[in-house]
This record gives structure tokens, C-alpha cells and sequence, in this order.
């Protein structure tokens, strides 16, 4: 085999039975909460001594999460199995959340940098396994790692993966992707990079309304090239010219947005290519695709209902790097006192909670946050947000009142 011969990719079948009842079981004991089961199926209220704790019908841990997670177990479970001495390596985090990728680590799971730097491929051997975690990866860390001849193991989520779909049609088409997203997330870098792969497609990632007005007033009136350039550095495709490549554009997003958010992305796009071309021109310079993570929608409607009735406060569990929590916590903060918090410790006392301010990136403490008295504390949490800690979160709210959830649930 020549040096640039590509390295045939092996095929393992995580899926056999055995593995997968071994990895359900092993999952389940780190993951799973009787308590909060018990709740939902009890209307996913709970009340005692003048505190009620409602939970979202939506929240936590989505299939895309759960498989993410199965397939990473299930390849140390084989690799123990069948090659023990199997270095097995994790691009970044599989999901963001500070206790499940600590979880992963505990297992032997070797993390390195989502897109590994020449030292770190360096280390990479043919037959070593590597994960992709449930945002995807770049194509270009892709073909690097098949190049090693690397055992993948594929955990990228299906609703990324039909974003990526379209975006490579655009690309094909030569209209550019406006990708509605963060441009550092680790799921619209590999959304960007697909949109260079396979075709002569440009891409520009927006993320506020803001911008996208900016891109639209450039597009019907033009402007400044080197200003434009300036602001969205870091966030458009190698060779962009904003004066060349907005005549046609697609709009796909970062499958964690707000979908409200999104769908005014697209309006705004379609009503300036209106504008600009005329109605009977708009299928020529303007395409559209609903791409939002239907967990995600799930998650921000069960939310929205909640906040129909508000409660008293609310408490927002994740990662504070996890896109559609926080956009569970931009709700929240909109109608009510909303604390995002990672786990149960940040609420040091019913005098003090330690929690995760979005706009200035940090944690922050605030005083007297839990009322006295009757009240009724609101409960979701993003996506990756595993069931064990909901349950943390409930059994420290009623001890702060002096209450033992366990106790309770026996009543």
C-alpha cells in the first residue's frame, strides 16, 4: 500500500446484544433517577411544608444524548472485551456537561482537543479507537484520523447530521450558507466545514439579530467590504467577499437555537432578496431549512407552557457551555429569577446560590434567593443534562427546607 493510499477504516458492531445489555446497565446506575421518574409520572409536581417543586414536561437527556452516550460505553465495553490494551480517544467533550464527560473519562477514555493539534495525531496508531462526540467534527479532522487508519466510532446526532445535509447541497449550488449559530461551537465548526467540502459553497455564521440585519442592510445597499470583513472575523469560509457571495444565500443553524430566533433569521433573509430582486426572483437567491433539534423544541415549548403559569423562581440545570440550556436560561431571565446552575452545590444555602451569568460569562453569587414562606420553584434542564442530577437539584431544595424527598415519596 502506497503512502497515500487511504487506510481501509475497520468495522466493529457496537450493537451486539451482549455489549449493549452490559452498557444499559452500566448507564442507567450512573444516569437514571427513580425520584424524578416517580415525580413525572406523578404529574411532575411536588409539595411539602409550602415549597412545590414543578417540573418542565420536557427536560433533561435527549435521544441523540442517550445514543451519544451508549456508543461511547458500548466501545469501551468491546475494546475491553476483545483488545484490552486499545487506546480509545474521546475529540473534546461528547456532550456538554461537566459530570457525564467526567463520568466518560473515569472509564479510561483518553480526551483530547476536538480538532488535535500534529502532537496529538501524532500519538494516534492505526487500529486506536477515536469518538466522535455527539456535535461531529470538522471534515478535515475527519479524514485525519482516517488517514491513521483509527477505529471511529461515530456518535454524531442525527438532527446535526440533516443540517449537514442541506448545507452541502447549498454548497453544490453555489449559494452560500448562512449558518444561524455560535461561530467557536464545536457543532457549527463542523457544520462550516461540511459547507466547503463538496462544492464551491461559501458560509457566514450569524448569531444575533443584529448581525443579521447588518448582512441584510449590506446586501440591498452594499457598504464597507473591510468593515464587514472585520466584524464577522472568525465566523465566515476562506475567500469570502461579502460583494460576491451574498447574492444567493441558504439558511440552516446550529441545531440548539431558539427557534423563534431562527425562523426570523430566515424571514429577514427572504424580505431583503425580495426586496432587492423581486418576488418572482426570490427562489433564485434565497433557500431555507428547518434544522432545529426537535428535543431542543421540545424542551423550550414545555418551558414556554410552564411560564404561562410562572412560578416563583426558576432553576435551569446544565452545562454552562451547552447552547440549548442556556437558551433555556435566556427564558427564563425574561419573565422570572432564573439561576442556571451545573449541580445541586451550587445552591449553598437558602441564603445563597451560586450560579452562571450568560452575560458576563462567570459565575456569580446571589443573596436570599429562596423565599420564605409558599412558593413553587420551576425545574428544566438542557438536553445533556442527566437524570442523577435533577434529582440532586429537588432533594437539596426540599433539605434546605428541612424536608427529605425520600421521606416524602414513602407518604
Amino acid at each position: 500500500m502506497s503512502k497515500d493510499s487511504p487506510v481501509p477504516q475497520q468495522k466493529i458492531n457496537l450493537r451486539r446484544p451482549d455489549i449493549m445489555e452490559a452498557v444499559q446497565a452500566q448507564v442507567l446506575s450512573h444516569y437514571r433517577s427513580e425520584i424524578v421518574e416517580s415525580i413525572r409520572a406523578n404529574g411532575g409536581v411536588l409539595s411539602a411544608d409550602g415549597l412545590t417543586v414543578k417540573l418542565a414536561k420536557e427536560f433533561g437527556f435527549c435521544y441523540g444524548v442517550e445514543r451519544a452516550i451508549d456508543l461511547a460505553y458500548a466501545a469501551k465495553q468491546y475494546f475491553s472485551d476483545v483488545s484490552p490494551n486499545t487506546p480509545i480517544y474521546l475529540l473534546g467533550e461528547i456532550i456538554h456537561n461537566p459530570e457525564v464527560n467526567d463520568q466518560i473519562s473515569n472509564l479510561g477514555i483518553q480526551i483530547i482537543s476536538p480538532k488535535p493539534s500534529d502532537e496529538e495525531l501524532e500519538q494516534l496508531n492505526s487500529g486506536d479507537a477515536v469518538i466522535i462526540p455527539a456535535f461531529g467534527t470538522e471534515v478535515g479532522t475527519r479524514k485525519k484520523i482516517e488517514a491513521k487508519g483509527c477505529v471511529i466510532v461515530d456518535t454524531t446526532c442525527g438532527d446535526v447530521m440533516s443540517v449537514w445535509k442541506r448545507v452541502r447541497q447549498y454548497s453544490k449550488e453555489s449559494v452560500t450558507s448562512i449558518i444561524h449559530g455560535k461561530a467557536m461551537h464545536e457543532e457549527t465548526k463542523a457544520t462550516t466545514s461540511q459547507a466547503r467540502a463538496y462544492g464551491s459553497g461559501h458560509y457566514l455564521v450569524v448569531f444575533t439579530l443584529a448581525e443579521t440585519d447588518y448582512v441584510c442592510n449590506y446586501i440591498l445597499h452594499g457598504g464597507d467590504k473591510n468593515e464587514f470583513l472585520k466584524k464577522f472575523e472568525g465566523a465566515y469560509s476562506a475567500g469570502f467577499d461579502p460583494d460576491l457571495h451574498l447574492q444567493a444565500v441558504g439558511v440552516a443553524n446550529q441545531t440548539t437555537m431558539l427557534r423563534g430566533e431562527t425562523e426570523e433569521v430566515q424571514r429577514r433573509f427572504k424580505a431583503v432578496m425580495e426586496k432587492k430582486h423581486g418576488a418572482e426572483k426570490v427562489p433564485q437567491h434565497f433557500r431555507f431549512f428547518d434544522t432545529i433539534c426537535g428535543a431542543t423544541q421540545d424542551r423550550q415549548d414545555a418551558l414556554e407552557k410552564m411560564l404561562l403559569t410562572p412560578p416563583n423562581l426558576l432553576i435551569v440545570i446544565g452545562g454552562y457551555n451547552s447552547s440549548n440550556t442556556s437558551h433555556l436560561a435566556e427564558m427564563g431571565e425574561a419573565k422570572l429569577p432564573t439561576y442556571f446552575i451545573k449541580n445541586a452545590g451550587k445552591m449553598v444555602s437558602d441564603k445563597l446560590i451560586v450560579h452562571y451569568n450568560q452575560h458576563k460569562k462567570e459565575e456569580v453569587e446571589t443573596a436570599d434567593w429562596l423565599p420564605s414562606g409558599t412558593i413553587t420553584v420551576g425545574i428544566t434542564a438542557g438536553a445533556s443534562c442527566p437524570n442523577n442530577l435533577i434529582e440532586d437539584t429537588i432533594r437539596r431544595l426540599f433539605e434546605l427546607r428541612g424536608i427529605s424527598v425520600q421521606e416524602l415519596l414513602k407518604k
